[in-house]
């Protein structure tokens, strides 16, 4: 008996020293046991364009705003992690995340098989389709043969400059940094349409003052998948196992307890989550 208490006695003992030697340690295993609760620990940079409202966009006080960058927090407290979001231009995106400048790039991108060669996605977090727009009493007609010549407006290396490519190849098309500029060259009538995401053009365009005198023309767009891919999602370097998988478990999380719903409704009055 007295073996078995002075045995225990030295487990206790070197257990204590263990854990005293590594705080962290201790913390996780009362963490695991239910007394205490994990706090953030790591931080996750995340990027966005900061020029695509209302998914991610630039208020008059400069602060980041938007859909994007509420489901970024949301999903970064669910991770139990700090938010670090930080603007990058659109061009430069991908290439400034496989240069490890941050990890996550959350800016309206859409999930194709050409951008699953560099980079790996999450799962979807949002799903809207894409529209032309042009001014009001226009009468073109949305087909290969009735855009030929026209001047079609497109943010560059964008799902949206590759359909016009591929479907409307006779088209001029007129590339831009950003969705904003486009805007501009359609009023001053340097370009007869464009093309882009109809909540973006919605919200960022139609809705404006500026934009009272335009509204959408032809169809909506959600297909090919192949060009216009299969939502958007959360874009990492590949091989960013455990990145991906707390991407994915957190937005069904928030999808599950109704968080999604509360910052979808700030923004939308239908669930761009989508099909």
């Amino acid at each position: 008996m007295k073996k078995v208490l002075f045995f225990l006695v030295v487990v206790i003992a070197a257990a204590g020293a263990y854990f005293y030697i590594n705080p962290n340690e201790f913390s996780r295993l009362k963490q695991w046991a239910g007394f205490e609760k994990a706090s953030p620990t790591k931080t996750i940079r995340i990027a966005t364009e900061g020029a695509y409202p209302p998914f991610n966009y630039i208020d008059a006080t400069g602060q980041l705003k938007g859909f994007e960058i509420d489901l970024a927090q949301a999903l970064c407290q669910k991770m139990q992690a700090t938010c670090e979001i930080v603007t990058q231009d659109w061009d430069g995106l991908i290439p400034a995340l496989l240069a490890k400048k941050f990890d996550v790039i959350m800016a309206g991108m859409s999930i194709t098989q050409e951008r699953l060669q560099r980079v790996d996605f999450s799962d979807k977090y949002l799903n809207t389709p894409s529209r032309f727009v042009a001014k009001k009493g226009s009468d073109f007609e949305i087909s290969a043969s009735g855009l030929a010549g026209k001047r079609v407006g497109v943010q560059r290396a964008t799902i949206h400059e590759n359909f016009l490519r591929k479907l409307f190849p006779q088209a001029e098309i007129v590339l831009y940094d950003t969705l904003d500029n486009s805007f501009l060259d359609l009023i001053g009538g340097r370009v007869d349409l464009i093309l882009a995401d109809s909540v973006a053009v919605n919200d960022g365009f139609l809705k404006t003052t500026n934009g009272q005198n335009y509204a959408f023309i032809g169809p909506s767009y959600t297909e090919p998948k192949d060009i216009l891919g299969n939502g958007v999602g959360a874009a990492m370097r590949k091989g960013e196992t455990e990145l991906l998988k707390s991407f994915n478990e957190a937005i069904k999380a928030i999808r599950a307890d109704g968080t999604y719903k509360t910052i979808n409704d700030r923004y939308f009055d239908f669930d761009v989550f989508g099909q």
